[in-house]
């Protein structure tokens, strides 16, 4: 009898005791989860700041070439006036039948 008595013993300390450890696990894992979903947040919230840094700096690109296009056109519209006045001053002494000024300009 005290033998069966012993091993009841041990079966009921060995449920309470599983027991125990299993409530603490669960109390561990429910206290786990939350910090796993602040680290994800964070990461995340860090990755949005990342992409919105990397926007701004295409966008100061972007406008930066729009000025340097915007720079070039108008020099080409400068190279262009001076050609078209090159060409009316050529023509207008190809008409005059001056040949020696014509190329004294084309030299220029």
């Amino acid at each position: 009898m005290s033998r069966s008595l012993v091993l009841v013993l041990l079966l009921l300390i060995l449920i309470v005791t599983s027991q125990f450890e299993w409530k603490e696990q669960t109390v561990n894992e429910f206290e786990a989860t939350p910090s796993v979903s602040n680290k994800q947040h964070l990461y995340s919230y860090r990755q949005e700041a990342v992409k919105e840094k990397i926007l701004i700096s295409q966008e100061r690109d972007i406008q930066r070439l729009i000025e340097l296009v915007r720079g070039l056109r108008e020099q080409l519209q400068q190279c262009r006036g001076s050609n078209d006045t090159r060409k009316g001053v050529v023509k207008q002494l190809t008409e005059n039948g001056n040949g020696h000024d014509k190329q004294k300009i084309l030299e220029d």
